[in-house]
């Protein structure tokens, strides 16, 4: 899409809560190729001021920082007071919460960074946000990060992939709710992708290691995308897996299938 008409749609500003690492720091610089401005959130203060810093040298764009904790109660109230301080008009939520462990493992304190940071900061944020611009009549964008692990329960992610189904269904929900109002909601539904947050995790490949996208193209893909659906799933292979488990399986089939997928490339992680 052209930057003035990307800009005339999304405004001069975006907000991209996640930004520092992985796929939030390849939304931001695919952003600011684009001579959009950003209030850049994020929980890791260093990599959040070194990024915003190359961004301003390297395209000349402004930025703003907020380093905050996602589940802070007062963390949404932050963040949209500076965004009713520019013309904002974007915003990407990227932030997750990830562990790959046996559910039974969990910590009460991991169950509420989950719930906390995956859902209710998404859904707080999300709602004020399409309520500014509906109560002043503007046209945006709304961008939810979702992920394929959303379509299925999967071992040792089951709380992670129950709150990316959320995103999904939010995002769908509102697309066609919002759509009237000029305002566009997307859900990008990921596989797997090369993230600092993904290569922790030391997956063991196998036959699925073709298949992992880099960051930069999921973003650029998905903010390509942005305004012409609800769902848009990144990656030939992607979409094939999503026909397959969705519309060519049983789902008994395609739930067994991806466990055993996921079990083979995170056994190790099944002992955690």
């Amino acid at each position: 899409m052209d930057v003035n008409l990307f800009k005339k749609k999304y405004g001069s500003w975006a907000i991209v809560v996640g930004s520092a690492e992985g796929l939030g720091e390849a939304y931001s610089i695919a952003l600011a190729k684009r001579n959009i401005n950003l209030i850049m959130v994020d929980n890791k203060q260093n990599s959040l001021s070194t990024l915003a810093k190359q961004l301003e040298l390297d395209f000349n764009i402004e930025t703003i920082e907020l380093c905050l904790d996602l589940s802070d109660s007062d963390a949404v109230k932050k963040m949209m007071h500076d965004i009713q301080k520019v013309d904002c008009r974007l915003l990407i939520y990227n932030a997750a919460y990830s562990l790959i462990k046996p559910f039974v493992n969990h910590s009460e304190e991991e169950l509420d960074c989950f719930i906390d940071i995956n859902t209710r900061s998404q859904l707080k944020l999300v709602h004020q946000f399409s309520k500014l611009l509906v109560d002043k009549k503007q046209a945006g964008g709304i961008l939810l990060m979702s992920s394929l692990a959303g379509l299925i329960g999967m071992q040792l992610v089951s709380t992670y992939a129950a709150t990316k189904a959320f995103a999904w269904n939010l995002a769908e929900g509102l697309h066609y709710e919002l759509k009237p109002k000029d305002i566009h909601v997307m859900s990008c539904i990921a596989g797997a992708t090369l993230t600092p947050t993904y290569l922790k995790n030391k997956p063991t490949y196998g036959l699925i290691k073709p298949l992992v996208m880099k960051s930069e193209d999921v973003a650029e893909s998905a903010l390509n995308s942005l305004g012409k659906k609800a769902l848009y799933i990144p990656g030939f292979s992607n979409r094939m897996n999503y026909f397959i488990l969705t519309r060519l399986l049983p789902r008994k089939f395609a739930a067994s299938i991806a466990n055993k997928t996921m079990l083979t490339m995170f056994k190790h992680q099944s002992k955690n």
